[in-house]
């Protein structure tokens, strides 16, 4: 039966209280001049945060135009693009989330393209003693214990959909699933990890890479699982600086921010 987590574990497992939402604020921007002259707004997978404020960073000293952005599971912004959120552009986790929105014609479609690549991890605590889990039932079952396995929910988040493809290419799911706590997007289940409130997360590689607190206990084949993508395009109501962004994030100049935190450069 999957379970979902809220404010905390604990609290979830007692009374099955709503999903976390973790959309990180929008940054502040200055009075003036005018904000439309002088920021971008940025819908992302919650999965790109550290990466792209880092780019953000640098696209702002280059152009001086500051990033808007707000991170949450793909389809959730996807669905809030469609209900006239003012994204001029959007950075998926998945194709589905792209797709949804290339299907209404809210996305620029000849600006559509893969970005980035990420893997897939299992995380433990950093103070947990399990050091290497091997993909058998009996080692998941050891290791979880009487705990849960945080993810993302496979429903609606792509970091779940690809934990399921995985454990269910493995022969897992079934010995994995009645342990699950879903949360609504992969940084919540990073998070629950990070505070020792669950003994396992399956993240990405870049979530894992970005949290002091947990640590990295086995890493699924490329081949368990669809392939993991970020496919990035302007939507139907970019503007100049929009297009500005995409440039930069497809150049050179913002490989780093990515290839610094695990990501895979595809462009």
């Amino acid at each position: 039966m999957f379970r979902f987590l809220g404010v905390s574990l604990a609290l979830a497992l007692a009374f099955a209280s709503a999903p976390v939402r973790a959309e990180a604020p929008a940054p502040t921007t200055s009075a003036a001049p005018p904000a439309s002259a002088q920021t971008v707004t940025v819908f992302a997978a919650a999965s790109l945060k550290n990466a792209l404020d880092s780019a953000a960073t640098a696209f702002k000293a280059k152009t001086g135009v500051e990033l808007k952005t707000s991170y949450a599971s793909s389809m959730a912004l996807a669905k809030q693009i469609e209900s006239g959120a003012p994204a001029e552009v959007f950075i998926a986790a998945d194709e589905a989330s792209m797709d949804y929105l290339a299907g209404k014609n809210l996305i620029k479609a000849d600006t559509r393209s893969d970005l980035l690549g990420n893997s897939l991890v299992v995380v433990a605590p950093r103070s947990s003693k399990l050091t290497k889990l091997p993909f058998t039932k009996e080692a998941f079952e050891a290791a979880i214990a009487s705990g849960k396995v945080a993810t993302g929910d496979p429903a609606s988040v792509p970091a779940g959909k690809y934990a399921k493809a995985a454990l269910e290419k493995l022969d897992l799911w079934t010995t994995v699933e009645p342990h699950f706590a879903f949360t609504d997007n992969v940084r919540s289940a990073l998070m629950f990890v990070a505070r020792e409130e669950a003994p396992l997360g399956i993240v990405y590689l870049t979530d894992a890479k970005s949290e002091p607190k947990v640590k990295i206990v086995a890493t699924f084949a490329a081949n368990t699982h669809p392939p993991i993508v970020y496919p990035i395009a302007l939507t139907s109501n970019a503007t100049d600086n929009g297009e500005k962004l995409l440039a930069f994030l497809k150049s050179k100049a913002a490989k780093p921010s990515f290839a610094e935190q695990g990501f895979v450069v595809l462009k």
